[in-house]
């Protein structure tokens, strides 16, 4: 017998030598969790490891595997960086730790820390999927484990017998429809101008005046001409088999995603391959390998909703005008027709090409029962070519702007090596040894260099020819645009693992890294971790419970290490900048990084306890768990006087902390009553981040928004506290300017006795506002009778706060003053002092109204139905008579529905991220996932067809 197989039972006959080969087992198969070097049963796991079969992570069709994961897994977050087709998701395992290095989990595919992102695994190649997610299971890969670990097992083939080989297909095509952002029509804009004649005279940057090509009674639906209907297909083909000594699978697959943007699509050709296979009794060698090729194309368009309603894009004769003048903007005329007729003059195109691939070697000692050694050595390149190119007069009003053409172009190139002695053996039925003894390394280069030119001769040679520029043929010299950088880690690492009649269970592990990302005398550092599991079902006092299958208690400590920070930290740096000197530009010099020799790691302490439970004739089942996690030596980016010449350099100060609870639940409520079955489950996450203290013992950093005593990602900025009214005492002492419908924030200082402040509003009222939520969670449920299911996903938040781009102003999207279109709010006049919107006419700070960004932040809390899916398996005898081992049709519809949302209720769109900023601390938000950036979300309708043969 054997973990994972069907156990047989073999005569010897008389007979001295025996060969026997174990056949998978679909049933004890998903009773293995892949741990990291290694497997266990779920019984004997002592560590946090959620699991997914990659049958789980197909429910999902989408272009990478994190669409799959969003509310699955209990304190695994997923957040969307874009809504553009192609773009990766913002991955956070129990919260945030650091401040400047890198919060990403660690991808392991088939064994080997994975150089490439998510969206270069084909989610179709996928047989399980495993989360490592406190450190006494992530201290074994080190470092790179600090922020959790995603471990991805390929599909193989299957040993044990001679078969013939199982060809499978799986593909779908799916609709796209977009989100509409509510604009104000003409008629609301019309009218808008008509109140901004009701301000006092004097008032500035109002435009009450209609454009030479506004008119009343004009409509224009600018999304409208620009948006599509969107796209979405993938066809795979899969074959896989095996004989008594060897296994196979080959696949490839198509994929593509064509935006509800004018050309705005992801393309991609995956290539996949796994042999494995026994060479005489002792050794076994085999290779896994992931080729893709990706190519995106359209970034450079966005929904424009600053064009005015008003502005009538068409002739008399019915052609469209090329520019139409708003108030005081003239914007170029962009639909669907002209995006699509300018695709030779108008590109931003990126073409990624990533080959990752394992060959490894297994020797089992003859001498040894259960002593095996295995090498695993990781092969990848990626290269990555992005060409920008915009001909002459195209997006913009003059139709004589030259034409600019810029390359950006890098590789990357990674290598390891990791070497495991393995002994895994039982004594006496009872006694279970594994133990894991390593030595890895592994080095990683990379290159970067960007060229760009204006006002090209030859459009037709788009990007491909810089050197054709006219004008500023350069090659860029900005810091971080032409960049070579190598870096390398070297570490040892053992672990042992001990069970006890499968009710006591042990697992320590020491590992050891050397990073090359650090200060001599400080490269290397050292990291246990211990965890202890108890079975208490297992005990003969709980024998007698009969409505309880399972339970186990288990705690973990561990550390974790970060060394994420750009290569070359230690080391002073100089910067370049071009300086006119008369006639001649010429380069210059400047200090741009500080050298700090003493730069060493960051590394993060955690506590896990868990509690994992099945009941009543395994109809319920169950994990509980609370952890606390505290990040010492936080890299950071400590600032320093400009009159030092160098802005900042990176330091080991700061503590972070983080502590959280995690709930999970599945029960099976019918089970096969007349042909009805169904299932369901719900998991619950608390997290509460914190940092805890910061370089030279201050308490706040407000130049990044860091403050001792709240989260790390916060919003700094004034908080709403309604609006102005008529009458209201002391408006103008607490804002100079501010008139009745004015936005009005929260004073900090103190009043005189009259009730008067003693100050105005100024940067002291500024506050720390936290924007985490209070709960996250999500729910799966599947119902089936007979050969017809239907399957419903959903996720939740309660609480939090989100920031949206298209209401700050910032965008200009939210001016309220009649010189573009603007997003449809419900602002304050004499006749409607209710409204949450401000007086398009009071206090104004430029172009924006003053304070208008404190009014972007939302309610985050939301009930999201992610997926509906209706699937038909056909009956066994008609797959029998056609020659199919298994045929499935589908249709499912994505996030169709949002529930118990503030913010969909006010704005109509779903409460989405889908831009990423870094620190932006005028407009309130740091490091935060926000909404904005003119591409919107889509509800999706998909049918598809799995077969196999």
């Amino acid at each position: 017998s054997f973990l994972g197989f069907q156990s047989q039972s073999v005569a010897v006959e008389g007979r001295t030598s025996i060969d026997i080969t174990l056949v998978e087992s679909a049933e004890q198969i998903d009773d293995v969790v892949v741990i990291g070097y290694g497997t266990q049963r779920r019984e004997a796991v002592t560590g946090s490891v959620a699991t997914m079969g990659g049958d789980v992570v197909r429910e999902v069709p989408a272009g990478d595997i994190t669409s799959a994961l969003m509310g699955r897994i209990a304190g695994v977050e997923m957040s969307p960086s874009s809504a553009r087709p192609g773009q990766p998701m913002q991955i956070r395992i129990r919260g945030t730790r650091s401040l400047t290095a890198s919060n990403d989990p660690l991808i392991v595919l088939d064994g080997i820390p994975f150089a490439g992102n998510l969206n270069d695994i084909d989610p179709n190649n996928i047989k399980s999927l495993d989360i490592l997610k406190d450190a006494s299971s992530t201290a074994i890969y080190g470092s790179r484990g600090a922020n959790g670990v995603i471990i991805i097992s390929s599909k193989s083939g299957s040993r044990g017998e001679e078969r013939p080989a199982t060809l499978t297909y799986n593909g779908y095509y799916g609709i796209k429809n977009a989100e509409r952002i509510d604009l104000m029509t003409g008629d609301q804009l019309y009218a808008l101008k008509e109140y901004l004649k009701t301000a006092p005279a004097g008032t500035s940057g109002l435009y009450t005046s209609l454009g030479s090509d506004e008119k009343q009674g004009v409509n224009t639906d600018w999304q409208d001409l620009l948006l599509r209907q969107g796209w979405t297909t993938s066809h795979d083909i899969g074959v896989s088999g095996g004989s008594r000594s060897s296994s196979y699978s080959f696949g490839t697959t198509y994929y593509k995603d064509q935006g509800v943007l004018p050309t705005n699509n992801f393309t991609r050709y995956s290539l996949r391959a796994n042999i494995d296979t026994q060479v005489g009794k002792w050794v076994r060698i085999g290779m896994n390998t992931n080729t893709n090729y990706n190519f995106t194309q359209g970034s450079q368009i966005g929904v424009d909703l600053q064009n005015s309603p008003l502005a009538d894009p068409y002739n008399a004769d019915g052609t469209l005008k090329r520019v139409v003048a708003m108030a005081t903007d003239t914007y170029w005329v962009r639909t669907r027709d002209v995006v699509e007729n300018n695709t030779h003059r108008w590109k931003d195109d990126t073409r990624r090409l990533g080959t990752f691939n394992t060959v490894y070697a297994e020797i089992t000692a003859p001498w040894v029962e259960g002593l095996k050694y295995r090498i695993n050595v990781g092969l990848n390149y990626m290269n990555t070519f992005d060409g920008e190119f915009t001909g002459r007069g195209i997006n913009n009003s003059n139709e004589n702007a030259v034409s600019t053409a810029q390359v950006d172009q890098n590789w990357r190139a990674n290598w390891s090596v990791e070497n495991l002695l393995t002994f895994d053996r039982v004594f006496n039925g009872k006694h279970s040894i594994n133990a894991v003894a390593l030595f890895a390394a592994e080095q990683t280069t990379f290159h970067h260099n960007r060229m760009q030119g204006r006002d090209y001769p030859n459009e037709d040679m788009l990007y491909w020819n810089i050197g054709q520029a006219v004008e500023d043929l350069s090659v860029s010299v900005l810091p971080g645009e032409q960049r070579y950088t190598q870096s390398g880690l070297v570490s040892y690492m053992g672990r042992a693992m001990y069970s006890y009649d499968s009710k006591y269970m042990i697992s320590a592990a020491v590992r050891s890294d050397g990073s090359s990302r650090l200060a001599p005398g400080h490269q290397w550092h050292t990291y246990p971790a211990v965890s202890v599991g108890w079975n208490i079902s297992e005990e003969n006092f709980m024998q007698g419970a009969s409505w309880l299958d399972a339970l186990k208690l288990r705690v973990g400590y561990g550390q974790t290490s970060n060394q994420s920070v750009p290569e070359y930290s230690t080391l002073g740096r100089l910067g370049t900048r071009q300086l006119n000197m008369g006639n001649s530009l010429l380069t210059g010099l400047y200090f741009d990084q500080l050298a700090n020799p003493n730069l060493g790691w960051e590394y993060t302490q955690t506590w896990n306890y868990g509690i994992d439970f099945t009941l009543l004739n395994n109809r319920l089942s169950g994990t509980i768990e609370y952890y606390t996690q505290k990040t010492h030596d936080v890299l950071q980016r400590v600032s320093l006087p400009n009159s030092g010449g160098v802005g900042s350099y990176t330091a080991n100060v700061g503590r972070t902390e983080n502590k959280g609870f995690e709930l999970t639940l599945n029960g099976t409520i019918i089970d096969n009553n007349n042909g009805w079955n169904w299932t369901a489950g719900v998991n619950f996450s608390v997290n509460r981040n914190k940092l805890t203290a910061l370089a030279d013992g201050v308490t706040e950093n407000r130049g990044n928004a860091w403050f001792v005593g709240y989260p790390i990602n916060v919003y700094y900025n004034y908080v709403a506290d309604g609006l102005w009214q008529e009458g209201d005492a002391y408006m103008n002492d607490y804002e100079p300017g501010s008139t009745p419908g004015s936005i009005r924030v929260k004073y900090t200082g103190e009043h005189d006795a009259n009730g008067k402040p003693v100050r105005r509003i100024d940067d002291n009222d500024r506050q720390v506002i936290n924007p985490e939520a209070n709960f996250t969670g999500g729910f799966n449920t599947r119902v089936a009778w007979k050969n017809l299911d239907l399957t419903v996903i959903g996720t939740f938040q309660g609480g939090g706060l989100f920031y949206s781009r298209y209401y700050d102003g910032g965008g200009y999207n939210n001016l309220l003053s009649g010189r573009r279109g603007n997003i449809d709010v419900d602002y304050w006049r004499p006749d409607n002092t209710g409204a949450k919107w401000p007086n398009p006419y009071g206090l104004r700070s430029g172009d924006n109204i003053k304070y208008l960004d404190v009014l972007a932040l939302f309610d985050a809390s939301h009930l999201t139905i992610s997926t509906i899916t209706l699937g038909y398996t056909l009956p066994r005898k008609w797959m029998n008579a056609s020659g199919f081992r298994n045929v499935r049709v589908y249709a499912m519809a994505q996030n169709p529905f949002v529930f118990f949302s503030p913010f969909k209720r006010e704005t109509g769109i779903r409460p989405s991220t889908g831009e990423y900023t870094g620190a932006d601390i005028t407009q309130g938000t740091n490091r935060m996932l926000r909404q904005g950036g003119g591409v919107p979300f889509t509800k999706n309708f998909l049918f598809g067809v799995n077969l196999s043969f």
